[in-house]
Order: structure tokens, then sequence, then C-alpha cells
């Protein structure tokens, strides 16, 4: 009844999206002469899936022909990216009775959206594979990950060998601290213009401080799924003796940091300043693998936990960027789960996602090793099963933006102290939650 309920409010106000969305309109952001091919070419029994990731949409179409030709399933990719609303394409679809058999979704409040639609997966082979499945109210599994992106604090290996540290120390608030004043005092003999490359400016990189370096608080030396410390939150409420060691460490991070950079830096800004072998450290994920050629790195790299507490903190935060889901009410859903335990655990699905589209497998069974350093990083806590999750998804929308960004910005330039910025972000938090 819930589903009828959805799908009717739907029909009457998205019925112009779904005419659009099916319509062929001509972007750079989607793949839209696929959208039209799943409606008119397209065999009644052929698997449509919705992708998000439009960067990957080539090498997708070409696991889908090699699929085809070894099993006789037809399967149509519909990839949308860039500006495209995906959900309210959805809502369009599910309005004109249009559905694809596989959908994407971003996470909880997308989840929320479309749980009523969504096929349990949790007998899959897949699942016990992978500790990033997407997991339903009921425990069941409902997503599929196709990829895993990780982050922390990404060093220059070269620099740190040179002044006699090990990555692998780099795991509580002291260890950071001592790293950070032994390279600060040979700066000038490792050609540093800093120690640490960040940038707080709010307007252009709260996602960055935000959701990311804020993230740590919320999930940082957890069990996987814990949900401790966002259930406060979306409770309008902080720990604020965590928090407290939190400031005390994006203090220390910020009196390391290159000061133009930091109060006044772009995100390109604060990569070319470590790319360029002027810092050590920069505040960024695997996704900046494929920057790396634009500025001819050559040095080693790696990814570091953002370890802002003195107990042991030995993991980085990584999660699936999105999921599949399989739409339950679908007539190809067999075929669907045939093609997701192929992606997943084939040697040719294997290719595909790490070597064709570039991405970092979720499943421990992946025997093929993604060729960029992050990556390879990335992939060694995936396989020691030392990661946390990426609570910071679950967050009100919109309130790193609006909210908690600008008092990381203060932070950095002074403004407030570690004492204030506890107590500003916990009314902050209630505040915006209430």
């Amino acid at each position: 009844m819930k589903k009828k309920v959805l799908a009717s409010l739907l029909a009457g106000a998205l019925v112009i999206s779904s005419l659009t969305a099916c319509g062929g309109n001509s972007s750079d952001n989607s793949s839209d002469s696929n959208a039209e091919s799943s409606e008119t070419t397209a065999s009644e029994d052929a698997i449509r899936i919705v992708n998000g990731k439009i960067e990957i949409d080539e090498a997708l179409k070409e696991y889908a022909k090699l699929y085809e030709e070894q099993t006789g399933q037809e399967v149509v990719i519909e990839s949308l990216g860039g500006g495209v609303d995906i959900n309210g394409t959805l809502k369009g679809y599910l309005a004109a009775g249009n559905m694809p058999d596989m959908f994407v979704f971003g996470g909880e409040g997308d989840y929320q959206t479309w749980k009523d639609y969504m096929a349990d997966l949790s007998g899959e082979k897949w699942v016990e594979d992978t500790e990033f499945a997407f997991t339903g109210e009921d425990g069941n599994a409902v997503g599929f990950p196709y990829a895993v992106e990780g982050y922390g604090i990404t060093y220059n290996a070269d620099v740190l060998e040179k002044a006699g540290i090990d990555p692998a120390s780099l795991t509580s608030y002291s260890a950071w601290e001592e790293a950070f004043k032994t390279i600060d005092t040979k700066k000038e003999e490792l050609g540093l213009d800093a120690v640490v490359s960040t940038a707080a400016e709010s307007g252009q990189m709260y996602w960055s401080t935000g959701n990311h370096i804020f993230g740590y608080y919320l999930s940082a030396g957890l069990e996987r799924g814990d949900t401790t410390y966002i259930d406060m939150l979306l409770d309008g409420k902080v720990d604020n003796d965590r928090l407290g060691q939190f400031a005390k460490f994006a203090d220390l991070l910020f009196d390391y940091s290159d000061e133009t950079v930091l109060i006044s830096g772009t995100y390109d800004d604060q990569l070319a300043l470590w790319a360029q072998g002027k810092t050590a450290f920069v505040i960024q994920g695997n996704w900046i693998d494929p920057s790396l050629p634009d500025y001819d790195v050559e040095f080693d790299c790696g990814i570091a936990p953002l370890a802002f507490t003195e107990e042991e903190m030995t993991g980085i935060l990584a999660d699936a960027p999105s999921w599949w889901a399989v739409y339950n009410e679908g007539k190809n859903i067999d075929a669907c789960k045939a093609f997701l335990e192929s992606l997943a655990l084939s040697e040719e699905g294997q290719n595909c996602r790490v070597v064709d589209c570039g991405m970092i497998s979720p499943f421990l069974s992946t025997t093929i090793d993604p060729e960029t350093p992050l990556a390879l990083s990335l992939k060694s806590y995936i396989e020691a099963e030392d990661t946390y999750s990426w609570q910071w998804t679950k967050m009100p929308e919109g309130i790193a933006m609006n909210s908690t960004g600008g008092l990381f910005e203060l932070l950095a330039k002074g403004e407030i102290d570690q004492a204030a910025f506890v107590d500003m972000m916990g009314t902050a938090i209630a505040d915006y939650t209430e």
C-alpha cells in the first residue's frame, strides 16, 4: 500500500520529469542514447541498469557486451552523472511505470526514499565477501557495492623516509604531533614550504572540513556499523570529550598547514602544493590518484589514519560511495542477481571494475591489484579489514555547507579556540537538528 501511495503522489508531479528523462535530451553528463535504447531497442528480457558514475559508463557497457556473449543475457547500461538529478529521474521512471531492473542510490537518505522498492540480496555469494554491502533496517543486504573510496592524511613517502618517520607509526595524536614537529624543523633541507596542505575556507572547502575531516569524529576507531556518534548528532548532541580531542587535533593540523592555502586556498591549490613536493601531507583520499600524473608526481605516497585520539587508531575511513539496488517488482530479479555475482566474483568482472573502471574493489576475493599508489594503499586497509564507516553521509542535508563548515574556518583563522569550537559545534548541531 505504501508503494502505491508514493507512486500515486509522484505520478502527477513527475510525469514531465519522466518524459524529459526518457526523451534522450542531449547532455555531456548522461548517457542519453542508452536511456533511449532501453525503451526502443532492448529486448523484453534485457536487464536495465541505472548507473550513477558517468566515468565508468564505457567500461560497464563493454562488460555488458562480454556478459551477453558469455550468457546470452542482454544488459543495458543507462548512466547518469554530473548535474543530472538521479533521484528525480528515478522518481519520474517510477511514476511512469518505467523503473529499471537495477538502480543506483547514495546512502541512508536515498535508502529511506527507495527502501520499499529494494529486493533482498542477503543470500547472494558476494555478500559474505565484503564489508561494504548496504544493509537495511532489518539487517538484510539490499545494496551492491561496486567500489570503495577511502581517505585520511595522505603522505609523501619519500619525505617521511628522509625525515626518519615510519608512516605505520602515525596512529595517535602524540605520534602525529611528534611527526609534525620533526618535519617542521627540517623543512628547509626537505625543500618544503609547510608540513601540511589543508584548505579550510568554508565557501569552497566545507565538504572537506565539515564532511570528510569531521567524519573522523563520527566513526574513527569504531567497529563498522557502530552508529554511536552519528546517532547522538541526529539527536542534536555531541560527546564533548571526544569532540575536544578532535578539536585539539584539528588545531594541530591547522598550526602546521600552509597559511595561505589554509585560509583562502581552493581544492586545486591544496592538491598542487602537495603534489609539487612542497608539503609532506595533504588531507585528501584516493580520488586524487588520477590527478597525480598532471603534476608529474614521481614520489611514492600512501594514506595514514587521521588519528586524533591518544588511543591507537590504525584504520582509515573507507566506504562505498554508492550502491546498486535490484527493483523488487521487476521481471528480471534472478537475472540481476546472476549479473551482480559475475561482476563481483568472476575474473572478467574484477578486471572490469579494477582495471577498466579504475576502482577499488570492495570484495575480499578480488585478486587483481589496482595500479595507482593511493588505490594500493587503500586496498591494504580493506584487506586487513581495518576501515571505519562513512557515518558522515547520514548527517542532515546541508549541515556542513550551511553551519558546521564555517567553524573549521574560524578555528583555522585563530578567531576561536578549541573550547569555543567544541561549544559552538554543539550549539550548531543542536540548532540544525531541532
